[in-house]
Parts: C-alpha cells; structure tokens; sequence
C-alpha cells in the first residue's frame, strides 16, 4: 500500500463509496476509536452506513507517514449534521451545524488491507457553521 493509495481510501471514504473505502478493509479488521470498538469489515460499514444517516462527514488529510507495516495519519474531520441527533458519537448533531475535530489514526496494514485501525482525538471538539 502506497500515500496515494490512502489518498484514495479517504476520497471514497468521503464520496460515501462504501464498497471503494470497504474494499480496504481486511474481513477481521478492528477498528478502535477510544468510545467504542468494531471488530470486522461488516460491523464498520454498519456503522458508517448509520452515521451517513444523520450526518455528512468530511475527512481532510494533513499529513500521512508509513513505514512497512502500516500508516499514521493526520486528518481534520467535520461532520455536518443533516438532522438532530443528541447522541451522535462526536457530540450532539444540530442540522446545518458541523463539528470539527482533529485525530491520529493508526493504520496497521498487512497483505494490502487495514487489519487495525486505532483513532485517537488530539485536540478538543469544536463547533460551527458547515463549511461543505
């Protein structure tokens, strides 16, 4: 796996392709955000299928460095809310209304696919107008 190929998990990721960012994916891959844990390919769709719902997510990389066993990125995420969702796993969702964080997150990557994704907030959540 290549910069340019992470590039392309984000772009999908952010056109909502799930099957182009889900193909990345290794079947038994674990994704761990601190709040909460998903423990293969189909429960992260799942779940990113249920976010779409309520939000527009936005993911900007800054920064991406590998080495030969996996990737960490830099990136700013907005989620625009697209209804009201008190519950929403970034903090309460207000339509019109984005919340905008920044994280680590740590790709370990084996055979070409995610196999570990550990995410990380570096920074306090804050709130705003949309931007996208």
């Amino acid at each position: 796996m290549t910069k340019n190929d992470i590039r392309a998990y984000f772009d999908a990721f952010n056109r909502k392709d799930f099957e182009g960012f889900g193909k990345f994916y290794a079947e038994n891959v674990r994704l761990d955000v601190g709040s909460f844990v998903r423990n293969s390919r189909q429960e992260i769709l799942d779940f990113y299928r249920e976010v779409a719902k309520t939000c527009d997510e936005r993911l900007t990389v800054r920064r991406v460095v590998m080495d030969d066993d996996g990737a960490a990125v830099e990136v700013d995420t907005e989620f625009k809310g697209l209804v009201a969702n008190p519950d929403f796993v970034a903090g309460p969702l207000v339509p019109g209304e984005s919340i905008f964080i920044t994280s680590f997150i740590f790709y370990t990557i084996r055979d070409g696919k995610f196999i570990d994704i550990k995410a990380r907030r570096i920074a306090d959540a804050r709130r705003g107008p949309a931007t996208f």
